[in-house]
């Protein structure tokens, strides 16, 4: 499915629809240019699920956890792990495996730990559209 968003709030109301729609035990892979909306997104999908506390992007302590939501869930980014052993050591598995939500930023760095059965998610820029324009595709994969 491919979604074209023109602003940040349409962005982050596609985000907001996702995280409704999240069902426990499920993984979302979130890549795209640094700059391109992953945090807006992530965002939305966070309000979706009923986080109300800010969401930031964890860059350095590679998952931000809340609990708050009508589901867990657990924001990854990935973009500064500098061995993939970090993974093991924070216990990606019970994230992954377990009864939450998992959103996963820059997963292309770590995709072999990602389960076969995830929803990938790509935000791309096309300046001639316009600044705030995003292509989002959404790709289910088993």
């Amino acid at each position: 499915m491919i979604t074209e968003t023109f602003s940040e709030t349409d962005t982050r109301a596609l985000g907001e629809k996702l995280g409704r729609e999240a069902l426990p035990g499920t993984v979302y892979t979130l890549t795209g240019d640094l700059g391109v909306g992953k945090t807006v997104f992530t965002q939305g999908f966070a309000k979706g699920l009923g986080v109300t506390e800010h969401v930031n992007s964890p860059t350095f302590t590679i998952v931000q956890e809340y609990e708050e939501g009508r589901l867990p869930f657990y924001h990854f980014d990935v973009y500064r792990i500098g061995d993939i052993e970090e993974m093991d050591e924070i216990g990606y598995e019970d994230y992954f495996y377990g009864d939450g939500v998992c959103l996963i930023e820059w997963a292309e760095l770590i995709e072999e730990l990602i389960p076969k059965k995830h929803t990938a998610i790509r935000i791309e820029k096309d300046l001639e559209k316009g600044f705030d324009y995003r292509k989002i595709t959404l790709e289910e994969r088993e």
